[in-house]
């Protein structure tokens, strides 16, 4: 089996890090609070090089923060778009990004995966949210050409979540209220270690 796929198509060798970070700059990550991250965002209706050049930002931010998917309202941009680059549970790499996405989860033989779950924009906490095993997104490439992704395991959870994202949804909303605190209590705890290796990071990319 390919070890390998990019937008959904299996590919012999590809890099570290997809070719877009190479030519993107780090954005700031907006935080849990910050209302653009608590609204549904826009739908992308114009496709070029502004749109080109968000993707391109949005990947090498993600890999500075050391994410497996990031949303284009995490980089505080109200659009509907996630980039990607997550394992599945069979260690399959999944890279990618997303315009426009709808997400379906199949209900033939769904079985829900509750397993440990983070964020970006919740930096340092990490809580148990069930989420199916499958899940299937439709949407757009950068070009407006319509796409199809399917993951399973980790990867249809990273689907579930970025999706959710688009929606002006975050994972601590599927949370009970006493996990939720639990989680922002991780994040006080944790943030300054986190920013200071997302600094180390973005220079070690720029090296």
């Amino acid at each position: 089996m390919p070890r390998v796929f990019v937008q959904g198509s299996p590919v012999g060798h590809y890099p570290r890090y997809a070719p877009e970070a190479g030519r993107g700059a780090v954005r700031r990550i907006t935080e849990v609070g910050e209302e653009v991250l608590h609204r549904p965002c826009r739908d992308v209706t114009e496709f070029g090089p502004d749109l080109a050049a968000l993707i391109d930002d949005m990947f090498r931010t993600m890999y500075v923060a050391e994410g497996a998917g990031l949303a284009a309202n995490q980089v505080g941009v109200d659009l509907r778009l996630f980039v990607y680059d997550c394992p599945d549970d069979d260690g399959v790499r999944h890279v990618g990004h997303i315009v426009n996405p709808v997400l379906e989860t199949p209900t033939k033989g769904r079985r829900l995966l509750d397993e440990g779950e983070g964020c970006l924009s919740v930096p340092g906490a990490v809580l148990a949210v069930p989420r199916p095993d499958r899940a299937i997104v439709r949407g757009q490439d950068r070009d407006g050409r319509p796409v199809v992704i399917e993951g399973t395991g980790y990867f249809a959870r990273c689907l579930a979540h970025e999706t959710d994202h688009t929606a002006g949804q975050i994972y601590l909303d599927r949370l009970p209220k006493r996990e939720k605190k639990d989680a922002l209590r991780q994040m006080a705890d944790r943030r300054d270690e986190v920013y200071a290796r997302r600094t180390a990071n973005a220079a070690a990319l720029s090296a």
